[in-house]
């Protein structure tokens, strides 16, 4: 694990990027009783940019929320209206996505469901609830699905999840042809396809290609978006396919320090100029986009201490419940939540006009959130707040280790 790259000469967030209603809730929180540490989500937040990527994109394209970005019940219900479905990869989320978007009339779960090792639980979950599409990552696990589907009496729509040999663009979504865990190698496909239309139990109803991560160019975006289609629907006629499912993934990018946005009107712009076979239905599977701007992460900070010159505020919480700068190795800027409320009597470190570094509570140097940002002023007391934590948080941290308690999680 490396620690997150040094944030200078940068300077911390002033206090006002912080929304008037979560400052008063983070406040009334800082009782002096109980050391904050906690997510705050508002899911009007998250409904508007699922609302926006909705209204951009042509009616052929589908909007289905990657619920591992965010399975908290109350996120997952402010999104609920304002997409198409989900995508789910486990029982539990499952489970959520089926209580918050009933079936259609033909009797379709709206859910399409991912991940290289499905658990036969799973798989029979899937199966019984029938799911709009497994992505299915080997001829094993297509097996495994026509076995379990058949004893159930039924068909399960499928698409096969390809790895693609090379995707014909470069920058972050150049992902092709490389060993990897998930998929089908493009070179097996035929073989595989054969395969998965004798078996009895499966119902391939087309593919999924994931070979996006993090990615702001909507340009590229959009052109990938094409190269899937239409690689897709010439695979599905050269190999006696009935296409009726295309699974393109997530991978639209959250912008950090320095970044640009992604462009979602250009983006749909662009895709409207796809034309998909008739019948056939595009899945997209956002989650960052989706629940990023929504959430924040706040914590305490316990102590303010020098050591060779150099200063760190220490966090009641940490990567047990904010793993993401260091994983990720990016920039998370902060704001300081100035509080007053202090012990009388109890001298109170602080320090001001200097970079500082944050972090965590646990016995590890590795505990670093973010280092040599400028602050004004910190204080034993204050709050530091992660803006855009809604998606890769609470559900991406190391709850265990050391046993601290887990972080609080909260709808504004």
């Amino acid at each position: 694990m490396q620690l997150p790259p040094s944030a200078a000469p940068r300077s911390a967030y002033p206090v006002e990027v912080l929304p008037g209603a979560l400052r008063s809730r983070l406040l009334s929180m800082a009782d002096g009783v109980t050391t904050v540490s906690a997510y705050l989500y508002d899911g009007s937040i998250a409904a508007a940019q699922a609302g926006a990527l909705r209204a951009a994109l042509p009616k052929w394209a589908a909007v289905h929320y990657a619920m591992k970005a965010n399975s908290f019940p109350g996120v997952v219900e402010s999104l609920a209206p304002h997409v198409d479905g989900f995508e789910v990869a486990s029982v539990t989320e499952l489970e959520l996505a089926r209580r918050v978007h009933a079936r259609t009339a033909e009797g379709i779960t709206r859910v399409v469901a991912a991940g290289p090792a499905k658990s036969v639980p799973f798989l029979t979950a899937l199966v019984r609830a029938g799911v709009e599409a497994i992505n299915a990552e080997s001829p094993l696990e297509l097996r495994r699905i026509s076995r379990i589907a058949a004893g159930e009496g039924v068909r399960a729509r499928v698409a096969l999840r390809v790895n693609p040999a090379e995707i014909p663009i470069g920058g972050s979504l150049h992902m092709g042809g490389t060993p990897s865990a998930f998929g089908v190698p493009e070179p097996d496909v035929p073989e595989v396809l054969r395969e998965a239309v004798r078996l009895p139990g499966v119902d391939l109803a087309g593919f999924h290609v994931h070979a996006a991560s993090n990615n702001l160019d909507a340009r590229a975006h959009a052109a990938y978006l094409r190269w899937c289609v239409e690689w897709s629907a010439r695979t599905a006629r050269e190999n006696g396919v009935d296409l009726r499912h295309v699974g393109i993934g997530g991978g639209l990018g959250v912008a950090f320090e320095g970044e640009e946005p992604f462009d979602v009107a250009l983006f749909g712009k662009l895709a409207g100029q796809v034309e998909p076979p008739p019948g056939v239905r595009v899945v997209l599977e956002p989650g960052r986009l989706l629940a990023a701007a929504c959430g924040w992460y706040a914590a305490e900070v316990t102590d303010v201490k020098r050591s060779y010159g150099g200063w760190f505020a220490v966090l009641r919480g940490g990567i047990n419940h904010f793993l993401l700068p260091t994983s990720w190795d990016i920039v998370h800027n902060v704001a300081i939540l100035p509080v007053e409320r202090w012990p009388p009597g109890l001298p109170r470190p602080a320090a001001e006009d200097v970079r500082i570094t944050i972090v965590g509570e646990l016995c590890t140097p590795e505990d670093t959130l973010l280092r040599d940002v400028h602050v004004d002023r910190v204080r034993a007391g204050d709050l530091v707040v992660f803006p855009y934590a809604g998606s890769y948080g609470w559900e991406f941290a190391m709850h265990r280790f050391l046993g601290h308690p887990v972080a609080e999680r909260h709808m504004l």
